[in-house]
């Protein structure tokens, strides 16, 4: 048995596995060096680590039985040296089990496109800020904005494009310009790679999911839905 944990932007991502099967996973806020040493267990089982905060890390390296998870590890061709970890890992569990050419669509804090090509060499990708992130800026970097509760963006329905109040229009906004983009890159995308695979992720992706299923179902019906693809690179990574 060991445990994979990835350090997000926002948590701390989790999974337990016994030997190939991942078996669980779960989120947890993040945790002080004095936390940390008060549910270490004894015997401390093995800890798979990857992180994109830097300052966790460093809390994270006193674990005593921690393997940390760089880029040099990584079966990925073309790799920048400031490439992120969570990408490249979530690019090679959706590689390896759905085949390559990849792209990845990862919706979590930020909205991130990640590809790769049938020699699993990285063709490159986007960085922009994720829906939830949006919708909290215009709150905090406006006078009169409100913050919207992204709970209530759960439907399935899409809010009017032309609204007549402002929370509707933060709303409209943000998700017709959201989906938009992420139609245009995956259009662009097959135009280079017309049998590539592709995968969404990320704590937004059914909602994400469930908008293009309303608005554009053709785009809906390339992509492959899954939560875990950064604990299937991983995975890839204990086994080679």
């Amino acid at each position: 048995m060991f445990l994979a944990l990835m350090i997000g932007n926002s948590r701390l991502h989790w999974g337990r596995f016994e030997g190939k099967t991942l078996y669980r996973t779960w989120n947890s806020d993040y945790l002080s060096l004095d936390e940390l040493s008060s549910v270490i267990s004894s015997p401390p089982p093995p800890l798979l680590l990857a992180s994109v905060v830097p300052s966790q890390t460093e809390i994270w390296q006193t674990y005593p039985n921690v393997r940390i998870i760089t880029l040099n590890q990584i079966p990925l061709g073309g790799m920048y040296p400031a490439f992120g970890i969570d990408r490249a890992l979530a690019l090679l569990g959706a590689g390896s089990n759905w085949g390559f050419p990849m792209l990845v669509i990862d919706a979590g804090t930020a909205l991130t496109f990640t590809g790769a090509n049938a020699n699993h060499n990285l063709v490159g990708g986007a960085i922009l800020p994720g829906l939830g992130l949006q919708i909290t800026t215009l709150a905090q970097k406006t006078g009169q904005l409100p913050l919207i509760d992204t709970v209530n963006l759960g439907s399935v329905s899409l809010p009017s494009r032309f609204a007549l109040n402002t929370e509707e229009a933060i709303q409209s906004g943000v998700i017709y310009t959201l989906i938009a983009g992420i139609k245009d890159f995956i259009e662009t995308w097959c135009q280079s790679f017309p049998d590539s695979h592709i995968a969404i992720t990320g704590g937004d992706a059914k909602l994400i999911l469930n908008y293009l299923q309303s608005h554009y179902p053709e785009i809906a019906r390339k992509l492959n839905i899954e939560p875990n693809l950064i604990f299937w690179g991983m995975r890839e990574i204990v086994d080679s």
